[in-house]
C-alpha cells in the first residue's frame, strides 16, 4: 500500500480521505472495534470550518453543531470573531463523535480500507518503506508494508514510541472534570471560565439541551482513574458560581489530566506524527482537534503529490517546517490562558482582570489573539523575494463561473490557480489544477494548495511565468504526462 494511517479520530480520518480523494491506495488502522458517541473535544474553529467547506463537509456539521460569535474566557477579555472576514465568524460546539461521523463517511465514500480492533505494537522502516507490526483482536499477529506511514494515534502514541521520538514537556493540570449533563436553568456566562480560589468551572451548550462541563477543584486532586460523580461536579460549580444550576441525568462523566507537551520533529524518514501524537497541550482555547485536522490538510497533498511523482521528497519536510511553529504557538496560547483560568491567590486573581480589562481596551491585540485561535491568522513562511501573499490562507473568493467559490472548486483535492485567461495555461497539467476566473477585479494571479494557502502568486504574470510556477509545483509536464 502506499500510505497507513495509524489512529481513525478526526486527524487520521481527514488525512485518510484526503489521500484516497487523491487516488492514493491508503489504509487506516484503528484500535476501537466501534464508533464511540462520547469524545473530549467539542469546538470547531473558523479556519478548521473553512477546510471542512473544502471537502463539502461544513453545510452538514453547521446543521449539527452550535454557533457562538464570542467567547469571554475571564473578566473583560473577550475573544470576538464576528469581525473575521470568513463564512464561519464563530467558534461551533458540535462533539468530537459527530465530526468523526462526517468524516468517516467520506472515508467510506473514498474507498478507504478501514482495519478496526488492530494495533499497531512496532515498526521498522528501510529506504523503500516501513513495515508495521499489527495485533489483530482475535490475537493474531501481521506486518503491514506501507510507502509511508502516519501516527495519528494519540497522546499515547505507539508509533512515536515505535520511533524512539522524546516527547519533552510537563503536566499542565491535573484531575480535571468533564460531564454532559442537563441543567434546569442555563449558566447566565457560556464559554467563560468561572474561577477563584477553590478552582474553575467551564460551561459550553451543545444547542440539544446539553452541556459541556469543564471542571476543577484546586482542594481535590484525584486520580484519573478515580471516578467522578455529579456530586463532585455539583459541589465545585455551587463553589465558583454560586449555583449548581439544577444540573441532573449525567450521560457521560470523567477526569483526565493534561499535560503541554511537543515532539521535535515531526517527520523521521518515512514515518510521520500528526495530531496529538505529535502536540499535546491543555483545553484552554479549544485548539486541540483543530490543529491536529490542520495538520492532516497540510500533509495529506504533499504525500499525494511525492507519491504521484509529481514533486520531490523535499516537499514532505515542509510539512514539519509549516506545522511545527503552529504547534508550538498553540502550546504557548493555551498555556498563558490555563495559567490566568487558574490563578490562585486574590492578587493575582486581580492582576489578571486588570491585564484582561487592558488588553479589552486595545482592539487591535483582541482582534489578533482572535484570529490566532480561530487559525485564520495562521501565516506560513515563503521564500525570499516571494510575492507578499505567498504562505497565506486565501479567502473564500468569489469565481465567474461554476463552481462559484473557491473553497467549492478545492473540493476536486487539487490545486486551483485563479486568474484571467488562465485556462489555457493550466490545460497540460489537467487532474492535478482547477482553472479559475475571479469575479472580482482580483490583480494578482494565485496558485492555490489543496489547503487554502497560496503556493505562488504574482501580478500580472505572462503565460510563461505561470508555467514556470505550475511546473515548480505541479511537476514537468514534459517528462511525466499530463
Amino acid at each position: 500500500m502506499d500510505v497507513l494511517v495509524v489512529g481513525a479520530g478526526p486527524t487520521g480520518l481527514l488525512l485518510a480521505g484526503d489521500l484516497a480523494k487523491s487516488g492514493v491506495d491508503v489504509t487506516l488502522l484503528e484500535r476501537r472495534d466501534h464508533e464511540s458517541n462520547l469524545s473530549r473535544a467539542f469546538s470547531l474553529h473558523a479556519r478548521t470550518l473553512e477546510q471542512f467547506d473544502a471537502r463539502g463537509l461544513a453545510d452538514e456539521l453547521l446543521r449539527l453543531g452550535t454557533p457562538t460569535r464570542a467567547l469571554h474566557p475571564f473578566g473583560h477579555l473577550s475573544l470576538d470573531f464576528s469581525g473575521l472576514r470568513t463564512r464561519f465568524p464563530f467558534i461551533l460546539t458540535i462533539p468530537q463523535w459527530q465530526v468523526e461521523r462526517a468524516l468517516l463517511r467520506r472515508t467510506d465514500g473514498a474507498g478507504v480500507t478501514i482495519l478496526r480492533g488492530a494495533c499497531a505494537t512496532g515498526l521498522r522502516q528501510d529506504p523503500d518503506g516501513v513495515d508495521v507490526d499489527v495485533r489483530h483482536p482475535d490475537g493474531s499477529t501481521a506486518t503491514l508494508r506501507a510507502r509511508y506511514v502516519v501516527g495519528t494515534d494519540g497522546a499515547r502514541s505507539t508509533v512515536r514510541q515505535s520511533l524512539g521520538m522524546p516527547f519533552p514537556g510537563k503536566s499542565a493540570i491535573s484531575s480535571v472534570m468533564l460531564a454532559d449533563v442537563l441543567l434546569d436553568r442555563a449558566p447566565d456566562d457560556i464559554f467563560n471560565f468561572s474561577s477563584n480560589e477553590d478552582g474553575f468551572t467551564f460551561f459550553a451548550p451543545f444547542g440539544d439541551g446539553w452541556y459541556r462541563i469543564i471542571a476543577w477543584d484546586r482542594h481535590r486532586q484525584m486520580p484519573d482513574d478515580a471516578p467522578v460523580t455529579l456530586e463532585d461536579v455539583r459541589d465545585i460549580t455551587k463553589r465558583t458560581i454560586g449555583n449548581d444550576l439544577g444540573m441532573h441525568d449525567p450521560r457521560w462523566l470523567s477526569r483526565f489530566h493534561s499535560d503541554e507537551r511537543q515532539v521535535p520533529r515531526y517527520r523521521q524518514g518515512r514515518v510521520f506524527l500528526a495530531g496529538d501524537a505529535a502536540h499535546v497541550h491543555s483545553p484552554a482555547g479549544g485548539m486541540g482537534m483543530n490543529t491536529g485536522l490542520q495538520d492532516a490538510a497540510n500533509l495529506g497533498w504533499k504525500l499525494a503529490a511525492v507519491l504521484h511523482g509529481w514533486a520531490g521528497d523535499a516537499l514532505l519536510d515542509s510539512y514539519h517546517a509549516e506545522r511545527y511553529p503552529v504547534g508550538r504557538t498553540v502550546l504557548r496560547v493555551s498555556h498563558a490562558l490555563l495559567t490566568a483560568v487558574t490563578a490562585g491567590s486574590p492578587l493575582v486573581r486581580a492582576l489578571r482582570a486588570a491585564l484582561a480589562t487592558a488588553v479589552h481596551q486595545l482592539v487591535v491585540v483582541e482582534a489578533r489573539a482572535s484570529r490566532g485561535i480561530s487559525g485564520i491568522g495562521i501565516i506560513y513562511r515563503a521564500p525570499r523575494g516571494s510575492h507578499p501573499l505567498t504562505g497565506r490562507r486565501v479567502p473564500d473568493l468569489r469565481l465567474a463561473e461554476e463552481p462559484a467559490r473557491l473553497y467549492e472548486a478545492l473540493r476536486e483535492g487539487m490545486f486551483v490557480l485563479v486568474g484571467r485567461h488562465v485556462a489555457a495555461v493550466a490545460a497540460p497539467w489537467a487532474g492535478r489544477v482547477v482553472a479559475a476566473s475571479p469575479a472580482s477585479s482580483l490583480r494578482p494571479t494565485l496558485l492555490v494548495r489543496p489547503d487554502g494557502y497560496a503556493a505562488w502568486a504574482a501580478e500580472d504574470p505572462d503565460p510563461d511565468e505561470v508555467r514556470k510556477a505550475l511546473a515548480r509545483w505541479l511537476g514537468e509536464v514534459s517528462r511525466q504526462g499530463a
